[in-house]
């Protein structure tokens, strides 16, 4: 008996992979750009009286915060898997520490630049897992 045409239409190759594209694409640099970002605006903000100037400053921090967030939580939801999990098991405290030091009670809602230097500290950290993990 014949296929019907759409099953014939289809492809036959299938392909799989451990993540959504080839590990290249991920990396924490992108993370840690945002939050020098976020570091130097507070450094300008805090270095300027003018209040049109320090609206938008506060407004710029506000989205390079949100994509910190962004860039490491595509880390921990796309490129890390159990196996680094159970390697590292700090790993899920560091992202969630540095996504609440990228957001709301942390830089996000702060303009002191030591918030952000903690923030660049602890993506440091998720960046040495990270770079141990590609060698692996």
């Amino acid at each position: 008996m014949f296929k019907p045409l759409f099953k014939r239409l289809m492809p036959q190759i299938s392909a799989s992979a451990h993540c959504d594209l080839p590990c290249g694409v991920y990396d924490p640099a992108q993370a840690r750009i945002e939050a020098e970002s976020v570091k130097a605006i507070c450094e300008k903000y805090q270095a300027n009286e003018d209040p049109e100037f320090r609206t938008r400053a506060l407004i710029i921090k506000e989205q390079r915060s949100n994509l910190v967030k962004e860039h490491l939580w595509v880390l921990w939801t796309d490129y890390f898997k159990p196996p680094h999990f159970e390697k590292y098991p700090q790993l899920h405290s560091l992202v969630n520490e540095a996504t609440k030091l990228a957001g709301a009670s942390g830089a996000k809602g702060s303009a002191d630049p030591k918030v952000a230097e903690e923030l660049l500290a602890k993506i440091d950290e998720i960046a040495k897992i990270f770079w141990e993990t590609k060698q692996a």
